[in-house]
């Protein structure tokens, strides 16, 4: 007996893409993403601007206020730096995290931060509104599925050396939990080029949205 044959059964959509739910066979219009008063993916262009890393109360208000005034809609600031030497700054972590609360109190702006493992996003849930996969966590598939029942947006960056599928199967990880908002960032892949840090892929872009 065939599927559509079954009582409840109205329709049968055979999905040939290995990304079931990030697929357009699954849903033909375009993924947009709203929280407080911006959208991701609509008709404007959401400018995503601050420090890489939290580092202090002033430093950060500043930011806010200049990113704000430039016409930016998201604050991003690291709270949890994972770096490439364990001797390197590894952010301000909780107190980071307040100082991104405070920010976001004084200047309307809707702010991102990265976590790096479950106990990282379960103290980031409390105090921002994006919480964001780096690049070397991409196929940390604990921490995917976390995001996916964290309840917030995700913001998911490429891998380094990532294929679109494997980036987009990653995602897929995230949506499989039930979070349906994901946000792929494309901040650029390593190859044979070693006068600049990254080769931002932008052919990836039309890809992704086909």
């Amino acid at each position: 007996m065939g599927l559509e044959a079954m009582p409840g059964v109205e329709k049968v959509v055979p999905i040939m893409k290995p990304f079931k739910l990030a697929s357009r066979e699954v849903k033909e219009e375009n993924s947009v993403v709203s929280i407080k008063n911006v959208t991701i993916g609509g008709n404007e262009v959401a400018i995503v601007a601050g420090p890489c890393a939290v580092e202090g109360r002033e430093q950060l208000l500043e930011a806010a206020r200049i990113a704000k005034a430039a016409g930016a809609k998201l604050l991003r600031g690291g709270a949890f730096k994972p770096r490439t030497s364990p001797y390197s700054f590894q952010g301000m972590e909780e107190e980071g995290l307040k100082l991104l609360a405070e920010a976001a109190e004084t200047t309307g702006l809707v702010t991102v931060t990265e976590v790096i493992d479950e106990h990282s996003l379960e103290i980031a849930r409390d105090y921002v509104d994006i919480l964001q996969i780096g690049t070397r966590n991409m196929q940390n598939f604990r921490l995917l599925k976390a995001a996916g029942m964290s309840g917030k947006p995700i913001v998911l960056k490429r891998g380094l050396s990532a294929t679109i599928e494997e980036w987009l199967m990653a995602a897929e990880y995230i949506m499989s939990e039930g979070n349906k908002d994901v946000i792929l960032c494309e901040r650029g892949i390593r190859t044979f080029e070693t006068y600049t840090r990254n080769t931002l892929d932008l052919s990836a872009v039309p890809w992704l949205k086909a």
